[in-house]
């Protein structure tokens, strides 16, 4: 977008001729004997110190110890070392330094304007926020480092700002900002607009966003960045557009992104069942729950300074503190606390809020199941159960194919006679047989009589084939195996089917 066409959430007001003119006529006047120490080019009135437009390429001296407003824009003055206020000036509190074409700031410029509370360094050549840039100012309130070449900011630039109440980075080259410091709620704690409209900005955490307080969402700026689109994105925007808050409600336009596979932009409101993404638009406030569960309902208003908050239940009856029953319990936040719900406890609650100018109403509907979230039995799944029933099968199958003990008493001699085919109907699968020492065909350990042998699995067999002599050979002389080890199932006895 041209720069012409771009929407500064904040204009800073400058200091009309005619007011320049009063103050140069009046400062004779008011700052008597003082009048010397007023710099040259500058006009002095009270403890208010002007030096627009003086056409300036440092910072005049000497300053007047009781100033309190210093204006040094539209200068040249690139660069602010931290001995440009050699004297402590404990009553400054507003300092302008925009349109100076200001590049460089010392990390210790600000070590003696402890008081500050309004800087800007809007409309520079700023090109990173440094560690600890601005940790001496713990009583800044407002700081504009918009209209900068800004694309590096350090997460510790902004230390030990407890007061800053407005930030504004918009109009510079950030293509990311640690909005860690947002969430964490301890770096930045009054802080109530963020301004990074028309930056470099590709994503942003939209989950951490919506857990943002209402009132935070209601100032964050991200319109003019070439975001990339996806739906929890277009489902933050929406639901911000739901709750009329500004950043969306007044910049639906310039908030674009980029479509997957796409390098147009698009505005990031009108996805709802578009494809490539078919985003859903974002539900109200809706809370599941089961029975005996305790659940907290949050009133998440937009206005900062509330004054007070009450809630009024589906049955139309107005919570102001805990219930009678102890179930309901309006928490110091303006939450509302349910313990053991019941059946009759779902329905659509009400928090009203009474704001410093305004009012709003705030609606939560909650949904009881008829039914726990476990049975008191209920502590394996099927997916368990199933998962152990599969590991015990599988081992059961190795115990039976590795450690199925050995039957015989012999060790391996020569080459086994092969089982008679009348045999077969009683053999085994699994069996050996039995094996012979010495290539003597006799089992080890047991005399058999005459005309009878032995059939396979070591049973007696009466009226059997007679034993058939081994062959000569070279298989003959096979070595013999240890008596203890254990058959196993890839053996190469013959298996008759």
């Amino acid at each position: 977008m041209p720069p012409s066409r771009q929407r500064v959430a904040m204009r800073v007001p400058t200091v009309p001729p005619s007011l320049l003119l009063a103050l140069s006529l009046l400062s004779p006047v008011l700052w008597g004997s003082a009048a010397g120490s007023c710099p040259p080019r500058c006009v002095c009135a009270s403890n208010l110190l002007s030096c627009s437009q003086a056409n300036l390429s440092t910072v005049p001296t000497p300053l007047p110890r009781f100033t309190a407003v210093l204006d040094l824009s539209h200068n040249n003055v690139t660069r602010l070392r931290a001995d440009w206020a050699p004297a402590r000036l404990p009553h400054l509190h507003a300092l302008l330094l925009s349109h100076n074409g200001l590049a460089f700031v010392s990390t210790e410029a600000f070590a003696h304007v402890p008081r500050l509370r309004h800087l800007d360094l809007s409309s520079n050549r700023l090109r990173a926020l440094d560690e600890n840039l601005f940790s001496d100012l713990g009583e800044l309130e407002v700081l504009l480092l918009y209209n900068n070449e800004i694309s590096t900011v350090d997460r510790t630039a902004f230390e030990n700002l407890g007061r800053l109440r407005k930030l504004y980075l918009g109009q510079n080259r950030i293509a990311r900002f640690p909005l860690e410091l947002l969430r964490e709620g301890t770096r930045l704690p009054q802080l109530a607009l963020l301004d990074l409209s028309a930056n470099r900005l590709r994503a942003v955490p939209a989950g951490e966003l919506q857990a943002l307080p209402a009132w935070l969402r209601d100032r964050l700026y991200l319109h003019n960045n070439p975001l990339v689109c996806d739906c929890p994105l277009f489902q933050l925007l929406d639901r911000g557009r739901r709750r009329h808050l500004s950043a969306v409600e007044d910049f639906q336009d310039e908030l674009r992104c980029v479509p997957p596979g796409a390098t147009a932009l698009v505005k990031i409101l009108e996805l709802a069942g578009k494809p490539p993404l078919n985003c859903s638009k974002a539900r109200e406030a809706v809370l599941e729950a089961h029975l005996g569960d305790s659940v907290t309902l949050g009133c998440d208003s937009r206005w900062q300074g509330v004054r007070s908050r009450h809630w009024v239940t589906p049955g139309g009856e107005r919570v102001l503190g805990d219930g009678g029953n102890g179930s309901v319990a309006l928490l110091a936040n303006g939450s509302l606390q349910l313990r053991a719900l019941r059946p009759e406890d779902g329905g659509t609650y009400s928090c009203w809020v009474v704001g410093p100018l305004l009012n709003e109403t705030l609606y939560v509907e909650l949904l009881v199941h008829n039914f726990t979230l476990h049975g008191p039995h209920d502590t394996l799944n099927t997916a368990y159960t199933t998962l152990v029933g599969c590991i015990l099968s599988v081992v059961l199958v190795l115990i039976y194919l590795y450690l199925t003990p050995c039957r015989c008493c012999c060790c391996r001699g020569t080459e086994k006679p092969p089982a008679p085919r009348d045999d077969s109907i009683n053999s085994s699968v699994l069996s050996t047989t039995p094996n012979h020492a010495g290539g003597t065909g006799e089992p080890c350990g047991s005399h058999v009589a005459s005309g009878a042998g032995t059939g396979q699995n070591g049973r007696f067999k009466g009226g059997g084939t007679p034993p058939v002599p081994a062959r000569q050979g070279p298989k003959a002389q096979r070595k013999v195996s240890d008596p203890d080890s254990v058959s196993s199932v890839f053996s190469d006895t013959p298996i008759v089917v």
